[in-house]
């Protein structure tokens, strides 16, 4: 069974608040099964956006969220315009920003192939 997104999303921020870094909510989505973006911020400026994986990374008995990356290392504008887009098509979408360097621990990213 999947966690519900306002569940997942608060965990999430508590755990990047527990490992010394910033992460705040920018949107609240459906609390049941809202989609979740994640936008990271770097100190250089640039950002990565995690939207939800396609479904063929989830196996049968796999009740977990996994993430892609849509935009790695972009400027913000371009992230910006994903982001437009998206809430257009889903206006219930999550968005949660993520100030830390290092997200490996905190929510699994597929890679294409895999």
């Amino acid at each position: 069974m999947r966690l519900k997104s306002d569940i997942f999303v608060s965990a999430l921020v508590r755990r990047v608040f527990g490992l010394g870094a910033f992460a705040a909510v920018e949107k609240k989505g459906a609390e049941e099964a809202g989609a979740i973006f994640i936008r990271q911020r770097f100190r250089d400026g640039l950002e990565t956006l995690y939207a939800p994986a396609p479904q063929n990374f989830f196996g049968e008995d796999d009740g977990g969220r996994k993430f892609e990356v849509r935009a790695q290392k972009a400027e913000p504008e371009t992230v910006r315009e994903m982001l437009s887009r998206e809430l257009r098509f889903d206006p219930d979408l999550w968005l949660v920003e993520l100030e830390t360097d290092d997200v490996a621990d905190l929510f699994e990213v597929v890679k294409a192939g895999e």
